[in-house]
């Protein structure tokens, strides 16, 4: 396996992807833990959401552990060209995997990835 960084510096790109979702979501991750894992229990995997969504919480709901977001370094690191292109997708992979805790199924996830990519490139012009 190629390593472009080590496990402490893919938490710290975790971290920072993290700091990266805007305020107002992250003011509303209430009861989630991030772990980073090197590999994923499926092959394929960058990250994974365990949990229930937040749409479908209730008041009356009593204690509940937390849900889990898990990011994966050996995939991330195999994808990527190099520590830029790593950076990005496992800031795209902890902006996918907040949006499940948000409620968003795999294509309302695909699609909302699609409007953000759009809206990047033209900030970019």
């Amino acid at each position: 396996m190629k390593t472009l960084v080590t496990a402490r510096e893919f938490d710290q790109l975790v971290e920072r992807a993290l700091r990266k979702i805007p305020a107002r979501f992250r003011r509303k991750l209430h009861n989630v833990a991030f772990l980073v894992e090197a590999e994923p229990p499926t092959p394929g995997l960058l990250g994974l959401y365990e949990g229930r969504p937040l749409p479908q919480r209730s008041v009356s709901d009593s204690f509940t552990l937390p849900d889990r977001i898990t990011i994966f370094q050996g995939p991330h690191e195999r994808l990527a060209r190099d520590r830029a292109h790593l950076e990005k997708l496992v800031e795209d992979t902890v902006w996918h995997e907040v949006a499940h805790y948000f409620g968003l199924d795999e294509a309302q996830v695909r699609r909302a990835e699609r409007r953000r990519v759009r809206l990047r490139r033209k900030a970019r012009r």
